[in-house]
């Protein structure tokens, strides 16, 4: 663990933060003035090279595949952060599997790290955590939980599951002062083996027809962080693109476009 802390700062854990979608999000919000706890799996260096980065931070390792190591670190975190003020759930595996035949295996990983784990984590967190003016949880889902399609079909699942549990934890797990969101990306960063045309063609696939970035995923969840929408709430982050009926991932979709 490397750590450096200024503990009258607000603390935020994200998870899956040393690499992608989840170090734009910490960077944000170290430059914002927070103490940044960077979760990392297997991304040891980057965690570290990031956090050398950062004014107040800390790194810790977890598997998320493990629920119970990932329950006792944020239990152990939470005795130890005096403002503990928001949880960010970004980390997710991303794999390919048939809406005709899941593949058991994957569909099992896939649940466990994108749903169990992260509600568990939350509902640690709300019994646990201190905070000053209250806490936030963020669940990173996707745009596909209002516009699902046939692809990547344990992952659209798990994220579906773990969209469910918003409503649930804000009604039954939270105090007053809490809140629990979701935030629901668009196609953001190139994923698998997308080259720099399909991604620039696929990340266009939205009402506006311009890419998200990377910077207005970490803004929104700055902007949650504060606690200005009402518990339960979804924000969706993705240009419209949750807006569209869309029959494949854009992956394929920009795939089937340019062989066209």
């Amino acid at each position: 663990m490397v750590c450096q802390m200024s503990i009258d700062l607000p603390a935020v854990l994200i998870t899956g933060a040393a690499k992608r979608l989840g170090a734009a999000v910490a960077r944000a919000f170290g430059e914002a003035g927070w103490h940044v706890v960077i979760h990392y799996g297997s991304s040891r260096d980057a965690a570290r090279s990031l956090a050398a980065d950062l004014p107040s931070t800390e790194t810790v390792q977890c598997d998320l595949a493990d629920g119970d190591a990932s329950v006792a670190m944020v239990e152990k975190l939470a005795g130890r952060l005096r403002n503990w003020q928001a949880l960010v759930n970004c980390a997710a595996v991303f794999k390919p599997d048939d809406v005709g035949e899941l593949d058991p295996e994957t569909n099992t990983r896939t649940m466990q790290i994108n749903a169990r784990t992260p509600a568990r984590m939350a509902q640690a967190y709300l019994a646990n955590a201190r905070a000053q003016n209250g806490r936030r949880v963020i669940h990173f889902t996707d745009q596909k939980i209002a516009n699902p399609n046939p692809d990547f079909f344990s992952y659209t699942m798990s994220k579906h599951a773990l969209s469910s549990t918003v409503p649930m934890l804000a009604m039954g797990a939270a105090k007053p002062q809490d809140r629990v969101y979701a935030l629901a990306p668009g196609a953001i960063l190139a994923s698998h083996d997308q080259d720099e045309e399909e991604t620039e063609l696929s990340h266009r696939m939205n009402l506006l027809g311009r890419k998200t970035g990377p910077d207005e995923i970490a803004d929104a969840a700055l902007f949650l962080a504060h606690g200005h929408l009402a518990s339960g709430q979804t924000l969706y982050v993705d240009s419209g693109q949750h807006l569209l009926s869309q029959p494949r991932d854009v992956i394929y979709l920009a795939r089937e476009r340019d062989e066209a």
